[in-house]
């Protein structure tokens, strides 16, 4: 089977991304392993751009400014709620598991992903499928589920879209 050859640019954007993290990644900077680096990448860029992999396919690039912001504030996220759930763990009374959906129809599909599995990595609260344009949640309290109504995690992720 072959592909169409994907647009160029692409891989002029690819190409300095990849070697930026392998960098990065490798910390090792003799002059063999920064050889064999310098060919993977390559290598990589190559098959990319033989399979025409849209770079809408996978993370955009317009997204990439925003993104470490949204991973910092999200982590914040996760470790505040893992305090509620430890807290509730050790508390005497049950957890009253609650099923909810919230709203995500306005989102484009990246962002829909984004936000589902924003909610998952939330502990507490997971997404359990998309329903009508919106995503059904299940959460252990229904304070996951009114945080989620409020509206801070939506609004973040639209952020990430610029809009």
């Amino acid at each position: 089977m072959t592909f169409p050859p994907a647009p160029r640019g692409m891989a002029l954007k690819l190409l300095p991304l990849l070697a930026a993290f392998w960098l990065i990644v490798s910390g090792h900077y003799t002059p063999l392993v920064l050889m064999l680096g310098a060919l993977s990448v390559v290598l990589v860029v190559v098959v990319v751009v033989r399979m025409a992999v849209a770079d809408e396919e996978g993370l955009p690039m317009r997204v990439l400014p925003r993104l470490p912001r949204y991973l910092l504030w999200l982590g914040w996220q996760i470790l505040l709620s893992a305090l509620a759930v430890l807290r509730m763990v050790w508390s005497p009374r049950r957890p009253r598991p609650v099923v909810a959906t919230v709203p995500a129809a306005e989102l484009p599909d990246l962002s829909k992903v984004i936000y589902a599995n924003s909610i998952t990595l939330t502990p507490g609260t997971l997404s359990v499928s998309f329903r009508n344009e919106d995503i059904e949640v299940h959460s252990i309290q229904r304070a996951g589920i009114t945080d989620l109504e409020g509206g801070a995690m939506l609004d973040r992720v639209r952020g990430l879209e610029g809009r």
